[in-house]
């Protein structure tokens, strides 16, 4: 079964750097495969979906 496409942007609230990828929604869940900021900050995002 195919999830959803949606457009996800994440903001790094340490840095400011942001990234705009597309991930797949299945449930409640979006999967994008991002991992980590630049500045190798793993958790503290804004992160926002089209």
């Amino acid at each position: 079964m195919n999830g959803t496409r949606v457009k996800v942007t994440i903001r790094c609230r340490l840095c400011g750097e942001r990234f705009v990828l597309r991930g797949k929604k299945e449930k409640e869940r979006i999967e994008t495969g991002f991992k980590q900021c630049l500045c190798s900050n793993n958790s503290d995002f804004d992160i926002d979906t089209e």
